[in-house]
């Protein structure tokens, strides 16, 4: 049988190149530790769990959190303590997180730089703030491994997941047939099944995070545990000899 031609690979960013899920919670714990530290009379759970609900409520891409959070919390909590130093102890603490431990899965650079080195396109489609999502995959070094042209950021192009429409606008900005576009993502809900409804080749990464579990309406092409499997399948099924 005749290998279907595979021109781009693209990828999700969130639990697909890195943990967000695990940075995510250390992160926030070493923000409301940074908070109990500087004045705030409350047991780390409890704190915790209020700033799980207030992200719940006001979504991950809210900028206030922890202001936000102070509004929620008895008064006397952190009476004496000026709340802005409150908040800023938060927001330190968190930023330290991404400089000191946000980090690539660690077969994810291996794997991008070694298909830097063949034909195909690679790219980026992802859902969030434009500033946020691009700030990652320089943080996480793996920007040099992209094509330039083919990162899409839901928030700059005003499409969210999981309208297809989002997969459709990737593929006709790169003037690529989705059927020869493979889409990698860990969310089968808002990667696979809209991916699969344009026509992408689909691959499922069932490393870790939250929708690990999570079973979507359509079946992806390929599920990968590590990029590793992804390299076998770009081999074996597409003919792309990666390094």
């Amino acid at each position: 049988m005749a290998r279907k031609k595979l021109s781009a690979v693209l990828f999700d960013i969130d639990d697909t190149l890195f943990s967000t899920s695990e940075f995510a919670a250390l992160a926030r714990r070493n923000a409301v530790e940074a908070m109990i530290r500087v004045g705030v009379r409350l047991p780390a759970e409890d704190l915790m769990k209020e700033l799980l609900e207030t992200i719940s409520e006001f979504s991950t891409n809210y900028e206030h959190h922890f202001d936000k959070l102070l509004c929620r919390i008895p008064p006397q909590v952190y009476a004496g303590v000026n709340p802005a130093i409150i908040v800023a102890a938060g927001v330190v603490a968190y930023h330290d997180t991404k400089f000191r431990q946000l980090a690539p899965f660690n077969d994810v650079a291996e794997v991008l730089g070694a298909l830097a080195g063949t034909a195909l396109v690679r790219g980026i489609i992802t859902s969030g703030m434009m500033t946020k999502q691009a700030e990652k995959l320089i943080r996480l070094n793996l920007y040099q491994y992209l094509s330039p042209q083919a990162i899409f950021i839901s928030d700059q192009i005003g499409i969210a997941k999981p309208n297809p429409k989002l997969y459709l606008r990737a593929c006709d900005d790169l003037r690529l047939s989705p059927g020869e576009v493979l889409y990698v993502g860990d969310n089968p809900l808002h990667d696979i099944d809209p991916a699969n409804q344009v026509g992408m080749i689909t691959v499922l990464n069932r490393r870790s995070g939250k929708y690990r579990d999570v079973e979507g309406r359509t079946r992806p092409a390929y599920e990968i545990a590590n990029f590793f499997d992804l390299k076998k399948i770009l081999r074996d099924k597409f003919g792309i000899k990666v390094a």
